[in-house]
């Protein structure tokens, strides 16, 4: 996989680039069900205008450098995708520190590889990428971190995929607070656990499904599921209650150092090597929103951004490939 660290305050040429170079891929990703299947142009605008206001002015910024087409319009509002999968891991470390860390457990061929460093609205915002604009886990100037994992259910709905979620989280609040007022409202089209952290080490875990109201919770851990397992193969393939309880113990009997707890997430059970089946772990980031850091970790080397100092670079990194079952 090669990753690369881009910067580029307002979207511009940069991000133009990288929308001509991701935009064959997606689009037939985007369209795989025909493109009937998918919410019109007008109907995408308006649910954006209804639940994300404030992040109009960016996607018609971002329309307008993609080429304003249709098929491509509709892909950036994020507003009723085709359903994907994701496994991942994610806790908040219990010292007195605030530090949220977390695998992302995905395909490598359907994964960005990008750090994006951006300050949209003159809101610093840095993450790793999904579909160009929306945000898998990141961190803002404000001292807000958050990251997601799959909720481990088959029900699709009327709602946005939750990587644009995030970025309006980020784009839009300072608090943890704040966030939770947002992820309880903002529709979702599949289950997702959301975990956001601040600079005052409040946090909370929102439970987001498309066919029933936000749960708020207190939890500290996430893994691949919400109050109860509903996708058993799902469940026992992915290990999801092994690892939300291998978390649990570690929160609950004593406290890690820090350089320890996230060592724990490069090693299995966290750490997965199911690639070939789309949940292997790509990454383990451990996002610090007090200073504004961000370590992007692999097995024997890591990867540092600051908001206040971010450096353009790349890295390539080679996956380790194992056998796994293929899920019932």
């Amino acid at each position: 996989m090669l990753w690369r660290a881009i910067s580029e305050a307002e979207p511009g040429p940069k991000w133009a680039r990288l929308f001509a170079e991701y935009w064959p891929h997606y689009k037939k990703w985007w369209l795989r069900d025909g493109a009937e299947a998918r919410p019109t142009f007008l109907e995408s605008r308006q649910a954006l205008c209804e639940h994300m206001p404030e992040i109009v002015p960016i996607f018609d910024r971002l329309c307008d450098l993609a080429g304003s087409g249709d098929a491509a319009a509709r892909f950036l509002s994020f507003y009723g995708p085709p359903a994907y999968l994701s496994g991942c891991s994610q806790a908040i470390w219990p010292g007195a520190e605030p530090v949220l860390v977390r695998n992302y457990d995905y395909s490598p061929d359907a994964f960005d590889s990008l750090i994006l460093h951006t300050a949209w609205q003159g809101r610093r915002v840095m993450g790793t990428s999904d579909g160009l604009w929306g945000l898998v886990d990141g961190v803002n100037d404000a001292g807000l971190a958050v990251s997601l994992t799959f909720g481990g259910r088959r029900i699709v709905g009327d709602g946005f995929g939750v990587p644009l979620i995030l970025r309006y989280v980020l784009q839009t609040c300072e608090t943890t607070e704040q966030a939770a007022e947002v992820l309880a409202r903002v529709p979702s089209h599949m289950s997702y656990n959301i975990t956001v952290l601040d600079a005052k080490r409040k946090f909370v875990t929102a439970m987001m499904a498309p066919d029933r109201p936000t749960a708020l919770t207190h939890a500290a851990v996430a893994t691949n599921h919400q109050e109860t397992v509903e996708w058993v193969s799902h469940a026992r393939f992915t290990a999801t209650v092994e690892r939300e309880r291998f978390l649990l113990q570690r929160l609950t009997l004593h406290v890690d150092p820090l350089d320890k707890f996230i060592g724990a997430f490069l090693k299995p059970p966290l750490h997965s090597t199911a690639y070939e089946h789309g949940f292997g772990t790509l990454y383990t980031a451990v996002y610090k929103p007090r200073s504004g850091e961000l370590e992007i970790r692999w097995p024997g080397t890591n990867w540092q951004f600051s908001l206040n100092d971010f450096t353009q670079s790349q890295r390539r990194v080679h996956l380790p490939k194992a056998a796994a079952a293929v899920p019932g």
